[in-house]
C-alpha cells in the first residue's frame, strides 16, 4: 500500500446538532475501519484509511442521538467480514449490516452471515473503487439474495444509473442506490441520471439513500445545492427512503464534511416530523428488521 492509498479520517471536532433525533432513529449510512492490528484491511484494497473502530461509532452516535445503524461493509476490508459482524454482534441488536462477499462464499456463510446480522449484499461500479464488478457474479449472488429475503445495495457512479438501466429494472430483489446515485449537483435536477432515477423511484422495489450530500454537492460546503435532489426523491418516495452519516466518509475529495452539520441538513431535506420519522426510524426499522 504506498502513501498515495492513504486516505483522510472524518473531520474529530463533531459539532453538536441542532437538530433533535427522534427515538430509535437510524444512520444506515457508515462504516467501521479495523482497527487494522485487529482487522487487517485487504492487501488489494484500494484505499487505506485511518482506524475508526466500533468505539469512536459509538462515541459519535452518541454526539448525534443516533441509536441503531446500518454497518455498510466497506471494499477496504474485501470480502472478510469479521469487522462488521463483530460490530453488529457487540450492538446488543442495534445494529444491521450489509455484506462484500466473493465466489468462496458458500450457502452456509450466508446463514451464518443472516444470524449475524447481514441483511444484504453491495457492489461497487464506481471507479476509483475498482469499477463494475464481474457481471456473471452480480447476477448470480442476486438470485441467492432472494432465498434469503436480502437486498441488493449498488454504490454508483450516476453514468451507472443509465448505462445499466434495464438490468437494474429487471432485478427481482429489492435494491437499495447510495448517495442518491451520487449525480452531479451542478448539472440539474433534469440531468438524465437522474430523471431516470426519479424514473426507479415508481418501482416499489426501490430504495435510495439520501447520504453523502459531499458527495453530489458541487459547491462545497455547506452542501446545501444537494438539498433539492433530496426533497425530489423524499416526495416520490417517501415510504423507501433512507439516511445516514456515511462516516468516516472515505474519499470524500476536498471537502470533510462534519457530522454535526450533516445531521442539521435533516429538516432543510425533510421539513416535516412525520417525514422524519419515516427516513430515520420505520424505514430503516421495516427494511433491517429492528
Amino acid at each position: 500500500m504506498t502513501a498515495k492509498n492513504r486516505i483522510a479520517g472524518p473531520d474529530p471536532d463533531t459539532h453538536i446538532p441542532r437538530f433533535k433525533m427522534p427515538p430509535n432513529a437510524c444512520d444506515a449510512h457508515c462504516h467501521i475501519f479495523g482497527p487494522a492490528s485487529v482487522f487487517p484491511f485487504a492487501p488489494n484494497a484500494s484505499y487505506l484509511p485511518p482506524d475508526a473502530p466500533f468505539e469512536a461509532l459509538q462515541v459519535l452516535h452518541a454526539k448525534l442521538g443516533i441509536s441503531r445503524a446500518v454497518i455498510v461493509h466497506a471494499s477496504c476490508h474485501g470480502p472478510d467480514m469479521r469487522v462488521t459482524l463483530d460490530a453488529i454482534a457487540r450492538s446488543n441488536g442495534r445494529y444491521r449490516g450489509t455484506a462484500i462477499i466473493d465466489e468462496s462464499y458458500t450457502d452456509q456463510d450466508f446463514e451464518r452471515m443472516h444470524a449475524g446480522g447481514i441483511r444484504g449484499v453491495r457492489f461497487n461500479f464506481v471507479q476509483h473503487l475498482g469499477g463494475r464488478p464481474d457481471m456473471d457474479f452480480f447476477q448470480r449472488t442476486v438470485q441467492r439474495l432472494k432465498a434469503f429475503g436480502w437486498h441488493l445495495v449498488l454504490h454508483l457512479d450516476a453514468t451507472d444509473i443509465v448505462e445499466f438501466e434495464d438490468m437494474f429494472r429487471k432485478i427481482p430483489v429489492p435494491i437499495v442506490i447510495d448517495h442518491m446515485g451520487r449525480v452531479r449537483a451542478a448539472d440539474g435536477l433534469d440531468q438524465q441520471p437522474f430523471r431516470v432515477l426519479m424514473d426507479f423511484m415508481r418501482n416499489d422495489n426501490v430504495w435510495v439513500k439520501v447520504c453523502g450530500p459531499e458527495r453530489v454537492s458541487s459547491m462545497g460546503p455547506p452542501f446545501t445545492d444537494a438539498v433539492p435532489f433530496a426533497r425530489a426523491l423524499i416526495q416520490a418516495a417517501p415510504d423507501r427512503i433512507l439516511w445516514g452519516t456515511d462516516w468516516p466518509h472515505p474519499n470524500v475529495g476536498k471537502h470533510m464534511p462534519n457530522d454535526g452539520d450533516l445531521v442539521d441538513m435533516i429538516p432543510l431535506i425533510a421539513p416535516d416530523a412525520a417525514t422524519q420519522q419515516k427516513i430515520l426510524v420505520d424505514n430503516p426499522a421495516r427494511l433491517y428488521g429492528f
